[in-house]
């Protein structure tokens, strides 16, 4: 009887355990209810930057709060995904849920990084892209099974993300706007006067 009494008391303990992460989960996504619908990926990409990696979707989170993961939807799921980079933006097409389409011009920046949503890897093992849904800044990371080339992605993105609309690179601002030096933009007068 007594066995019976210590097993009944674990299930209720668990059972408290999992009605407190699900009331958890609830009260974030209502705190969360001003975070507009995420955008969709369009029809048809043009080609893509890099060569497209698998991976896991680690999640998106208020940039600056590695812990405030965004659950909205179904995208505080983890999932495997599929990353591509191209001219348009970044797309995580990820496995059994939505996919995660970030466009061009919401790019704020692009890093490696060890930590987001919770989740902690040894070195810097995380894509993480920073950009911007509606007034809310972003931080949605992706750890590549080929982590070596994270880097390379990191450096992809936030180029596209300092990329003016006339294909100009300049300098990034602090506030991740792009900026011309005053060298190019001199020489660019002087070379349409000529």
């Amino acid at each position: 009887m007594e066995r019976a009494l210590w097993v009944l008391a674990l299930v209720l303990l668990a059972a408290l355990v999992f009605f407190g992460m699900y009331r958890g989960w609830r009260n974030r996504a209502r705190r969360q209810q001003d975070v507009p619908e995420f955008p969709t990926a369009p029809g048809a990409m043009v080609e893509d930057l890099l060569t497209p990696v698998t991976g896991l979707y680690v999640g998106t989170t208020r940039s600056g709060d590695w812990q405030d993961r965004i659950v909205v939807g179904d995208i505080g799921h983890r999932a495997n995904a599929t990353a591509h980079a191209s001219a348009d933006g970044v797309l995580l097409d990820r496995d059994g849920a939505s996919s995660v389409w970030i466009p061009k011009q919401s790019i704020v920046d692009a890093r490696v990084d060890h930590k987001l949503a919770n989740k902690v890897v040894p070195g810097a093992g995380l894509l993480v892209v920073t950009w911007q849904l509606g007034a809310h800044t972003l931080d949605t990371g992706f750890r590549s099974d080929d982590t070596p080339n994270q880097r390379e992605w990191a450096n992809t993105i936030a180029g596209l993300a300092h990329r003016e609309d006339d294909g100009h690179d300049g300098d990034r601002t602090e506030n991740g706007s792009t900026a011309v030096s005053q060298s190019e933009s001199a020489s660019a007068r002087q070379e349409g006067e000529e």
